[in-house]
């Protein structure tokens, strides 16, 4: 089998499995979970622990509630446990959530109001989004593209599939710097009650912060996106060299083919040598009349 039958079909499985995972990951809310034990911290609350935190607090305030985050929602995965202070709804999969904002519009001007680390990180966010969304841009270009190279077995189509490819992944990478960004900022820098830098020592205790499976499954994707440009690129370059080998041996064998060339010449009549002359068909040619 040739080499390049093997590789496209193992460049387009990576292909598929790459905008999957990525899919999956951008349209789901698992990519950190927090989960809060409640009965520590209604112990530690009865105490004094949770400092100027009320029981109001305590029944109403996202913080003390065990939550996952993802890149447009905050989701409560427990029906029975979740704030009433906040507005929230039913997701798609059935869970309580709340969008998380990105102000676009920012209809009323809130913006004005953060300081120069909350719009960096604000900025981070809106251009996170926008990197996933150009990833899919490309990776559907590189349907076509691809597509086409295959029917076609053009080396162009897919070398130049391998490139959309290895845009995809570096967007989607990119975008998953920035995701990394922003968690940094809201857990090294910013400063507010729903950031951690000012949790109550007694709500980091009883809490515990871990990527969960979204996260897992867009780097994932960036990995794979990043195998199946390579096998493309492969792909491409046995084409090439297939092409090259089937021309060189057509010309080997082109070597002992003799040309034949058509030749004009006078019909011969059945049984005779030598055509007639045309003078012996004057007068009567059956005897005894011929004369």
């Amino acid at each position: 089998m040739p080499c390049s039958a093997v590789t496209l079909s193992l460049a387009t499985i990576a292909a598929v499995v790459s905008v999957a995972l990525l899919a999956i990951a951008f349209s789901t809310d698992n990519w950190v979970r927090i989960d809060v034990k409640r009965k520590e911290l209604e112990k530690k609350f009865e105490t004094g622990d949770l400092g100027d935190a009320s029981r109001q607090d305590l029944e109403s305030e996202p913080l003390y509630f065990t939550r996952t985050k993802g890149l447009f929602r905050t989701c409560f995965p427990y029906p029975q446990s979740r704030p009433t202070g906040v507005p929230l709804y039913l997701s798609p999969v059935e869970t309580y959530c709340m969008n998380i904002d990105y102000f676009i519009p920012d209809e009323d001007k809130k913006t004005e109001e953060f300081n120069s680390d909350e719009m960096t990180k604000l900025h981070m966010g809106r251009t996170m989004i926008a990197l996933f969304i150009l990833a899919f841009v490309f990776v559907f270009i590189a349907f076509w593209t691809g597509v086409a190279g295959c029917w076609r077995r053009s080396s162009g189509n897919i070398t130049t599939t391998a490139i959309l490819l290895l845009l995809t992944c570096l967007f989607s990478a990119g975008g998953m710097g920035l995701w990394h960004g922003v968690e940094y900022y809201e857990t090294e820098k910013l400063v507010g009650k729903e950031y951690i830098k000012q949790w109550p020592q007694a709500l980091k205790d009883v809490s515990n912060i871990s990527h969960d499976w979204s996260f897992y499954l867009a780097w994932l994707s960036v990995g794979f996106s990043f195998l199946s440009s390579a096998l493309f690129a492969s792909a491409g370059c046995c084409i090439t060299s297939e092409k090259k080998e089937l021309n060189n041996s057509s010309s080997a064998n082109g070597q002992y083919v003799m040309t034949v060339y058509p030749q004009k010449q006078q019909g011969y009549a059945y049984g005779y040598a030598y055509p007639t002359p045309a003078y012996a068909y004057q007068g009567n040619q059956y005897p005894p009349y011929n004369y």
